[in-house]
């Protein structure tokens, strides 16, 4: 027997205000036309004043828990993917822990920006398979208006808040791909193209959180054969190929990226879950959001097999290949 992560919660949350982009018309030189046009986003949702990352993160957490029909203490670990912690520490996962009333087990934060729920996931899935833990809760969540520069219509009509959550429970599985949970993994990264994507700012260079800043035509080129490498990987890790996936999870970036991606893959759009016209780009916390949703609408289903991935700054990339 093998054992397995499997998820057997998931759930999401996000803020009450919704952002359309004729909102950025009055500030900026931009039209709903332009952002759909080059982004494939719509809306998107920003966090209240005072509500933080752990809130965020927190109220997902709850609705995963529902849907699994356990209680906090059922959990073992809490493994938070964010870029905008509450604050410099404690991490977001113990301040979540706290919230939702869990007393027992740990809690850590992963940082690998957008691809941070991979990176997330990955070690999540690696706890239980060890026997470190028997449920693990995986959480991405972030408030990216915090660190948007309000005059930069490149980069700041893009982003939103938001928070996903799945729960992963050690189940025995016959060691094949026709497993429910986890089957492959595959991380990257490459310093060498920070300058791509970064936050101008931190603790011990500036003393400040600092404000998002972007190349998005190289940082487009980069994504697209970096996406489609690492699921491949992901797949022939396990002798599996395009063929054998149901839907791809992608990170939600930009509706280009996504479509490009699929292409390059062989998948068509139907088999794409596709969130990013409604949430914008929600960083670490957008894999789990659209897997979320894909679940609320009878998209993803028992036994599917999904290939997730994910590219952010660093840059820092990943896939994960596992069967719902």
């Amino acid at each position: 027997m093998t054992t397995r992560a499997v998820v057997i919660g998931v759930g999401h949350y996000l803020p009450e205000r919704v952002v359309p982009n004729s909102e950025f018309e009055q500030s900026l030189d931009t039209t709903d036309e332009w952002i759909r046009t080059r982004s494939g986003i719509e809306r998107r949702h920003f966090a209240a004043e005072g509500e933080t990352t752990s809130m965020l993160g927190a109220q997902a957490a709850t609705a995963a828990l529902k849907n699994a029909c356990l209680v906090p203490d059922d959990i073992d670990a809490i493994v938070v993917a964010t870029s905008t912690p509450d604050l410099t520490f404690p991490s977001v996962a113990t301040m979540i822990q706290e919230k939702i009333g869990m007393t027992r087990g740990f809690g850590f934060d992963v940082q690998a920006v957008c691809a941070g729920f991979i990176y997330a996931l990955t070690n999540a899935n690696a706890l239980v398979v060890s026997g470190q833990a028997k449920r693990v809760m995986v959480i991405g969540a972030e408030t990216f208006s915090r660190i948007m520069d309000w005059t930069d219509r490149a980069t700041c009509v893009l982003f939103g808040d938001g928070a996903g959550a799945l729960i992963l429970e050690a189940q025995d599985g016959d060691g094949t791909t026709q497993d429910r949970g986890v089957l492959s993994s595959d991380l990257n990264s490459d310093g060498r193209y920070r300058d791509m994507l970064y936050v101008d700012g931190g603790v011990s260079s500036t003393g400040t959180s600092g404000k998002l800043r972007m190349q998005g035509n190289p940082l487009f080129r980069q994504a697209v054969e970096k996406l489609t490498s690492t699921a491949t990987a992901a797949l022939t890790k396990v002798g599996l190929d395009d063929s054998a996936v149901d839907w791809i999870v992608p990170h939600q970036a930009n509706i280009r990226i996504i479509q490009g991606t699929a292409k390059k893959l062989g998948v068509p759009m139907e088999r794409v879950i596709v969130t990013v016209q409604d949430h914008g780009n929600t960083s670490a916390a957008s894999i789990p959001l659209a897997m979320s949703v894909g679940v609320a609408q009878g998209k993803i289903k028992k036994g599917d097999l999904l290939v997730a991935e994910a590219i952010g700054g660093g840059l820092a990339w990943g896939a994960v290949a596992l069967r719902w």
